[in-house]
């Protein structure tokens, strides 16, 4: 039986919804991620989603950093819908 569960990634969410980190879909994941504070468990809100496929615009609920990532590497973000 397929895999029922749907990953949904940082760049699937919308403006305005939170989600929270559950993992990342590679296991190398680049470390600039991980310093610009990236990590499972932390709570994100998506502030902004830049046209034409442009960055995405998120905040860090715990300390309300606002960081921007290209699309390609919010895919790699593994979220959970909150």
């Amino acid at each position: 039986m397929a895999n029922l569960i749907k990953e949904h990634s940082l760049k699937d969410l919308k403006t305005g919804e939170v989600a929270e980190i559950i993992g990342f879909k590679d296991e190398e994941v680049p470390v600039k991620l991980y310093e610009m504070g990236f990590t499972p468990g932390t709570k994100l809100l998506v502030k902004n989603k830049a046209p034409f496929g442009g960055p995405i615009c998120v905040s860090i609920v715990s300390n309300k950093s606002v960081l921007a990532l290209r699309r390609s590497e919010a895919d790699q973000i593994l979220i959970n819908k909150k």
